[in-house]
């Protein structure tokens, strides 16, 4: 049995399309398949829709709404939770990605020689700026995150059971699915695809989105920002000490009669702001560190439907 996990924000244009697009997969894979619909906190009428419509469709399907929006990494996670199969995938609701691509990941996890199955991107058919920001931000994420990630990025996956159970161990909050993907290694096997236009309504994964999940990222799987942190530190240390000289030297030769009110206040700005960015790389770093500690629930299922 294949479980297809389905994270559902803000797509209430494309309930039915996405229902035919399940049962067409159920039908070619013999029967052998099961939804598990994660309803992230929705504005919408998703959770309404997929609530009637659910008992009426050829495949079985668990429904579950979250409590509110927890993000769709989560949401997944939540979703990997409710199953037990052998094997499972992850489709988005917004149908961006071929569902064929579930057909090929299975065939490939049916196959025993790979663990997991990911989805690169070749192309993509989306506006214009949406593509150039979307490869701003993986290459951003591939040179300073995650080197083994795609450069086109990665929004679908597939898995066994054993990389399934090993990849929810990582109670992380604040972290990225994808990296943890990446991190665990295990026998992993790349699918190429090209991205199609979206067809209904709006995506909710903003640019401010992106970046809070970028520093997710950076913070959860790299100390790039603290070394790079003590070379800014390490040079502006030299840059002063030979200033400093060239203080000294200028005072002792007579070149330096009145002190330099400008430079004196550039110095000091420049060093509070170094001191000021510094504080605040720590302190995100801690403030992850603390937020793991407190062991709260990544996401809260508030309704949870079977559906045989």
């Amino acid at each position: 049995m294949l479980s297809l996990i389905i994270p559902v924000y803000c797509n209430e244009g494309s309930i039915v399309d996405l229902l035919k697009a399940v049962a067409d997969l159920h039908q070619k894979l013999e029967e052998e398949l099961e939804a598990v619909f994660i309803v992230d906190g929705s504005p919408d009428r998703c959770y309404e829709l997929l609530r009637d419509a659910l008992p009426d469709q050829p495949f079985p399907s668990k429904l579950a709404l979250l409590s509110r929006n927890f993000g769709s990494f989560a949401a997944i996670r939540a979703g990997l939770q409710l199953s037990n199969s052998e094997r499972y995938a992850v489709m988005a609701a917004d149908l961006q990605e071929p569902p064929e691509l579930i057909l090929e990941m299975d065939k490939v996890l049916r196959s025993g020689s790979y663990d997991v199955v990911v989805g690169t991107r070749e192309g993509r058919n989306d506006p214009r700026l949406s593509r150039i920001s979307a490869q701003i931000f993986w290459w951003l994420y591939q040179k300073y995150v995650m080197p083994d990630v795609p450069s086109g990025g990665v929004d679908i996956f597939g898995c066994n059971r054993a990389f399934r159970d090993t990849l929810l161990q990582l109670d992380e909050r604040h972290s990225s699915l994808i990296s943890q993907i990446f991190w665990l290694g295990f026998r992993r096997k790349f699918i190429s695809y090209v991205r199609q236009e979206r067809q209904h309504g709006k995506s909710a994964w903003t640019v401010r989105k992106k970046i809070n999940y970028l520093m997710d990222s950076v913070f959860a799987f790299t100390d790039l920002p603290i070394r790079l942190l003590i070379r800014v530190g390490g040079g502006a240390a030299v840059i002063a000490g030979l200033l400093g000289l060239v203080v000294v030297g200028g005072k002792l030769t007579g070149l330096i009669s009145v002190p330099g009110y400008a430079m004196t206040m550039l110095t000091i700005t420049f060093l509070g702001a170094v001191n000021l960015f510094g504080l605040g790389i720590v302190g995100s770093y801690a403030w992850r560190a603390y937020e793991n500690t407190k062991a709260r629930p990544i996401a809260i299922p508030m309704n949870i439907h079977h559906f045989e």
